[in-house]
């Protein structure tokens, strides 16, 4: 199957980026987040937060990955969520079906041009869990570096929702344009807009 459209997810996307980002917090964070947690209602948790955020989208863009079969991926990033760090990814998710098919590689791509054109700051990062391996390979693979490590916060800040004390690495991305593929390398850090 290939990649038909990505595009901007509204209101009416709620429900589905909600179930898309609880399937993937219940495969791949299970460990990190308590089992309590992921097997309870954590769709409506996610419905919760997505409803806020694709009502009032401000300084933020969350994009929608669909092909001919329907939704594939979603990424949500904030324009300068931090001042040192720049815009922040706050989520990138792939339906597990459709792993390593180039659609993480899109989001993660169209979501630094969008950070290249509306932020201010030039940088763009993410967080990633410290267990997940195969996530910071795929983010290493596109030029991301890992800059710290810190405590990963409770879902919702409900400590209860952790196991443990699980880490985040930060992976950081200087030049979200050169992410986005808008100059290259040698280009310098000019503003492509």
């Amino acid at each position: 199957m290939a990649l038909t459209r990505l595009r901007m997810a509204g209101t009416d996307d709620v429900e589905t980026v909600a179930r898309l980002h609880a399937d993937s917090w219940r495969r791949f964070y299970r460990g990190a987040y308590a089992d309590s947690f992921l097997d309870g209602d954590v769709v409506a948790d996610r419905r919760a937060v997505w409803s806020a955020r694709l009502t009032d989208p401000a300084g933020s863009r969350t994009l929608l990955a669909e092909d001919e079969a329907g939704p594939v991926g979603f990424a949500h990033v904030i324009f300068d969520a931090d001042e040192r760090w720049g815009s922040l990814v706050d989520n990138l998710h792939v339906t597990h079906s459709r792993r390593r098919g180039g659609i993480g590689t899109t989001l993660l791509t169209r979501a630094a041009a969008a950070a290249a054109e509306y932020a201010t700051n030039p940088s763009l990062y993410l967080w990633v869990l410290e267990q997940n391996t195969e996530a910071q390979r795929f983010y290493a693979s596109l030029g991301g570096t890992p800059v710290e490590t810190a405590d990963v916060p409770a879902p919702g800040g409900v400590p209860g929702r952790l196991n443990g004390s699980p880490k985040g690495l930060r992976i950081f991305w200087p030049d979200a344009a050169l992410l986005a593929g808008q100059r290259t390398p040698g280009d310098g850090m000019r503003r492509s807009r």
